[in-house]
């Protein structure tokens, strides 16, 4: 993350070669840290290459996971992590559904990448996980239209620990620069959004990666 307990920055990862592009990601970091929302820069395997303080804050609660925290890979965080749930409302239909579609594209584009690779291998290791995948993810596209694959604008919901926000919404905001695009960045900032506390919310937790029900393949 960019931060570390008690303040100090982390180096960038994975740390470009030049200098110039090292130096841009320093200055980047502290512009990232001036944004009061959680807002991350991630690569095309989803890792984690900065993060703010309120990025940081939106997970401190989830508990340690050997490679699907939060702050290394995004995309692990939301497929494999049993406390995702705690943090990202809706779970799968808000979340890991539309990142499954991300990553099918990812594959589709680099499938020789090792990282999605692995990813990939992690996933078929899991029947409930691949049958969504493989099966359920088709159809879900089908019946929601382009917007399964758009990111940008899309409005989910969030269990904020912060009481101040609680049950909340947040809006993905994808603004990625020429610069980090160039280096094959892309940065997401997650847009809190104040809501009706009188509204009805599912706070349902889960506590395993198996959760995951299968998308209907019924054919219309």
């Amino acid at each position: 993350m960019a931060y570390q307990a008690g303040g100090q920055r982390f180096v960038p990862r994975p740390v470009p070669e030049s200098c110039e592009a090292q130096a841009y990601l320093r200055d980047y970091g502290t512009l990232l840290e001036a944004v009061p929302f959680p807002s991350v820069i991630l690569d095309h395997r989803w890792d984690v290459v900065l993060a703010n303080a309120a990025f940081a804050s939106l997970f401190r609660a989830v508990g340690p996971h050997a490679t699907a925290m939060p702050d290394d890979n995004f995309l692990r965080f939301v497929l494999f992590h049993p406390d995702a749930s705690t943090v990202l409302g809706e779970h799968e239909s808000s979340w890991c559904l539309p990142m499954l579609a991300h990553f099918a594209a990812a594959v589709e584009r680099n499938g020789h990448d090792h990282g999605l690779q692995a990813i990939r291998r992690e996933i078929a290791q899991d029947p409930i996980m691949e049958a969504a995948y493989r099966q359920g993810l088709p159809h879900w596209i089908r019946a929601v239209g382009e917007r399964a694959v758009v990111q940008d604008g899309a409005v989910r919901p969030l269990l904020h620990p912060d009481p101040r926000w609680g049950a909340t919404e947040c809006r993905v905001v994808e603004e990625t620069p020429r610069t980090l695009q160039e280096m094959g960045y892309t940065r997401l900032t997650l847009v809190l959004r104040e809501v009706r506390r009188d509204r009805p919310r599912d706070r349902g937790v889960r506590r395993t990666a198996s959760h995951l029900r299968v998308v209907p393949t019924t054919e219309d």
